[in-house]
């Protein structure tokens, strides 16, 4: 894919060192900056490694208050790696990676316990799972701390299923897995969690073999597993839910070893293979294939767990594709300044999976952003500054499915939570805190008017809003930061059930929506999600034969939507997407084919649209939305 940071081959203008500087030392988003991995526990030693080159490891420490670090887990961010062990057993400890020293004390466990699971990203690390000594006593504990700060961990929520030896811990910036581990019998089991919030963890799909002793590491999209005295190594798609994928070898068939990674190489070093080994071999985690050798620890162990400066869970160090980058080589912004548009599935007239993005304030392709779960239509978007939601989704079966995309990092969209009830065809948009999805029909073709909402940070399922002024599907929306418009549809009634309704709700609250205005005609199908924080635009439709129309209505006043210009062709369905000052409607079905065109407009002013550029694939009926739009402001 070329390369993804600012470097003196893609860094424009005089400031071309200066942008390369800050972004090793300060910006961060430079891979592998900082490519210290330590092994830790297993005994009373922990040793270090420079993860980018090889070469036997050298001892950095003693584990310090972990008199015995033996059944050990741990955590780490760019300054801290922090270790769980076994005697005394609830004790955390510290080291400070950068300078070479004894462990000091971190904290306590909420729950004291061995052969936990650790993972985290920059600022939050998690424990999970773990047993005691005596008896069978499981644990599902999922307990957390704020890395740079001391003291007890915090009850976080709980695993699937009391177990413990399930070490394969991985993270990207935003998401946690915990694989395999014993529950009485072996499991293969893998959980994630959202490491910003709190609450249960979710099934994230199963590994190849059941299997406990496992160990993972990760860049920010790929989480790999090994050891569970298997000799593969297998692999997820973070962003995605789906069971894990053989690619590779270990030298040998082994349990309880320790792994750590910078973006790009995974090492895994000691473990048992019967008897305590001292090896350590690497691998490229984007490509896989058997492991080569990379040199040995200081003494051989197993039950230790590892971390580095550079893993996938460290924001910092989280290479971005060469498209999230402005052409100086900045990073894209998110927030009100964000400029990223995203249009999800769709058809052309089969359905397609297809994700793709733009950057909004600039003129030129769409570009290819990973994968929705399925190929589907009729998902409206809701989007924050971190991430879309898409709902309403259909397989072409209705689905109660919705799922999501991060902005920050390419990949394939991942299961969110649930709506309702089986609907397609509704409307969507969200705020910073709050996603809505409205109407639609469900599986019997009955329209609906339930309007449902769910909490952006935190997937989980929808809750009841309220409801519509009248059961409608194929409509759209658009928001303010307070307020939410929807307009148009299809609807029951006399032919040709077409809608002109512009119905409002207030975000923060919970109710039934209010009659706002009317459209210009009676329209079906129009492209929406278009805003500034004082307008909101549809595009396009069907009145009843495909027209050119975008009409725009003033949010915080309700009242008949105004005349705004016409689209550069006739069209049903385009997806759309803006910031605060333009937005964009792509594709939709212009008569007799769908197309692939994009046009954009300037919101505060009127007039009609010129071309964008062209989405990869010409498709309709697609989910949409942006990091930056008017409900953002």
């Amino acid at each position: 894919m070329g390369t993804s940071y600012p470097d003196k081959t893609n860094a424009r203008g005089i400031w071309q060192l200066s942008d390369i500087t800050k972004n090793i030392l300060g910006e961060g988003t430079y891979p592998n900056a900082g490519s210290r991995g330590l092994f830790m526990g297993g005994d009373e030693i922990t040793d270090f490694v420079t993860i980018a080159t090889t070469g036997n490891a050298a001892n950095f420490g003693t584990t310090g208050a972990l008199s015995d670090a033996t059944d050990s887990s741990g955590y780490g961010n760019h300054t801290r790696g922090v270790l769980n062990g076994n005697t005394p057993l609830a004790t955390q400890v510290y080291y400070t990676i950068s300078t070479l020293g004894n462990a000091a004390n971190f904290g306590d466990l909420s729950v004291g316990r061995r052969l936990t699971n650790g993972a985290g990203n920059s600022t939050r690390g998690i424990t999970a799972g773990g047993y005691i000594s005596s008896g069978t006593t499981y644990y599902n504990v999922i307990d957390f701390n704020t890395i740079t700060s001391l003291g007890t961990a915090v009850d976080f929520g709980d695993l699937s299923v009391s177990r413990y030896g399930s070490n394969g811990g991985t993270a990207s910036p935003t998401k946690a897995l915990f694989a395999g581990g014993y529950t009485g019998s072996n499991s293969d089991v893998i959980d994630f969690v959202e490491i910003s919030t709190t609450g249960n963890a979710v099934d994230f799909g199963n590994l190849s073999a059941a299997e406990y002793g496992y160990q993972g590491c990760s860049s920010s999209t790929r989480a790999v597993f090994s050891g569970g005295n298997i000799s593969s190594l297998q692999y997820v798609t973070i962003a995605s839910k789906s069971n894990s994928i053989d690619y590779g070898d270990l030298s040998a068939s082994r349990r309880n070893c320790g792994s750590t990674s910078n973006s790009v190489r995974g090492v895994v070093a000691g473990g048992t293979t019967g008897s305590n080994i001292n090896i350590i071999e690497h691998f490229q985690i984007p490509i896989g294939g058997n492991v080569s050798d990379f040199g040995d620890l200081t003494n051989s162990r197993q039950e230790l767990s590892a971390t580095s400066q550079s893993h996938g869970g460290l924001q910092e160090f989280n290479p971005r594709a060469p498209e999230l980058y402005s052409p100086t080589s900045k990073v894209l912004p998110t927030g009100p300044q964000g400029d990223i548009g995203i249009f999800g599935g769709g058809q052309n007239p089969s359905l397609t999976n297809i994700i793709d993005f733009t950057t909004i304030s600039s003129l030129g392709n769409s570009v290819d952003f990973g994968d929705m779960v399925a190929a589907c239509r009729s998902s409206g978007g809701a989007s924050n500054n971190i991430r879309t939601v898409f709902s309403g989704i259909r397989t072409p079966s209705n689905t109660t499915n919705l799922e999501y995309i991060e902005f920050a990092t390419k990949g394939n969209a991942a299961d969110f939570g649930d709506v309702a009830d089986t609907y397609a065809a509704r409307a969507g948009f969200a705020n910073e805190t709050r996603g809505i999805t409205a109407g639609g029909y469900d599986a019997s073709d009955n329209l609906i008017n339930v309007i449902e909402y769910i909490t952006m940070a935190s997937i989980g399922n929808a809750a009841d809003f309220g409801d519509l002024t009248a059961a409608r599907q194929s409509f759209s929306g658009h928001c303010s930061p307070t307020r939410g418009v929807f307009g148009g549809g299809y609807e029951s009634g006399s032919s040709p059930y077409f809608n002109n309704t512009i119905d409002y709700i207030t975000i923060s609250s919970t109710g039934d929506a209010t009659d706002f205005g009317d459209l210009l005609g009676i329209v079906a199908q129009p492209g929406s999600n278009v805003s500034s924080n004082v307008r909101g635009v549809f595009a396009g439709g069907v009145v009843p034969s495909v027209h050119n129309v975008i009409q725009y209505v003033t949010i915080a006043s309700a009242g008949n939507a105004t005349d705004f210009g016409d689209l550069t062709d006739e069209r049903r369905a385009p997806g759309g997407a803006s910031t605060n000052i333009r937005g964009l409607f792509a594709g939709g079905y212009a008569n007799p084919a769908t197309v692939a065109t994009v046009d954009y407009i300037t919101i505060a002013s009127t007039g009609n649209a010129a071309d964008f550029g062209d989405m990869t694939v010409a498709r309709e009926d697609m989910g949409s939305g942006s990091n930056g739009h008017g409900g953002l402001q």
